[in-house]
């Protein structure tokens, strides 16, 4: 069963969701929130698989309510989800660093909802490769932030191929095919090469691929 929190000030956008996820067998909505505040408290009290979080929230935003539960390690298995009304916008890639798993806009088909519901109850980024290609164009128009703690030089080559393909948009699956691995030794090479960079979930692992220069968006140069 996956165990999901709904953070939203907005009761009447809870309420649909709710009905939607306790249609499904595999779903269970334990706790709503209509604050940051009361997301945070609520997320620590249920521990969720998954919290779908608003990123314009009163008392805290969706990004500070998102690095509060990212940074509580009795949350780690607590997957974020940003929910936005307006795709890609300058709050997303905050909310990415700040250690959200991905987002979904607000008015998603119901069947794209649950299944980026499942994807990240697995732990599985909801970055599509088109979705990705966004974020490259958004990383590319800011200065590159400076003193990272990067762990390259601790990743074997594999870890650095799979990290390259992941930050491209691949799936395990599809990283297996292209590396002709099975899908267990991909996902060990993935799980690796998110642990020595310290990244939180695959999300993470993509920001951190092109904020180190092991990735290079397209129309920038290496430094």
């Amino acid at each position: 069963m996956i165990r999901v929190l709904l953070a939203d000030d907005q009761a009447l956008i809870r309420a649909g969701f709710r009905a939607l996820l306790s249609a499904e067998d595999d779903i269970e909505v334990v706790a709503e929130a209509a604050d940051g505040s009361e997301a945070v408290t609520l997320a620590s009290r249920y521990q969720p698989d998954v919290a779908l979080v608003d990123i314009q929230m009163p008392v805290l935003d969706g990004i500070e309510a998102t690095r509060r539960i990212a940074d509580d390690p009795t949350l780690a298995g607590t997957h974020v989800v940003i929910l936005t009304n307006y795709g890609l916008d300058e709050y997303v890639y905050a909310a990415l660093r700040a250690g959200a798993g991905g987002f979904l806009v607000k008015d998603t088909e119901p069947e794209d909802l649950l299944h980026g519901i499942r994807v990240a109850a697995r732990g599985d980024a909801l970055l599509s490769p088109a979705i990705t290609r966004r974020l490259i164009g958004e990383y590319v128009s800011r200065p590159r932030p400076t003193g990272l703690p990067v762990a390259l030089p601790l990743l074997t080559n594999r870890e650095r191929e799979v990290v390259v393909l992941a930050a491209h948009g691949l799936s395990n699956d599809e990283i297996a095919g292209r590396m002709v691995i099975s899908l267990a030794t991909a996902k060990t090479h993935v799980s690796r090469a998110m642990t020595k960079l310290g990244a939180r979930d695959r999300a993470q692992l993509v920001v951190l691929a092109y904020e180190s220069g092991l990735v290079v968006p397209p129309g920038s140069t290496a430094s």
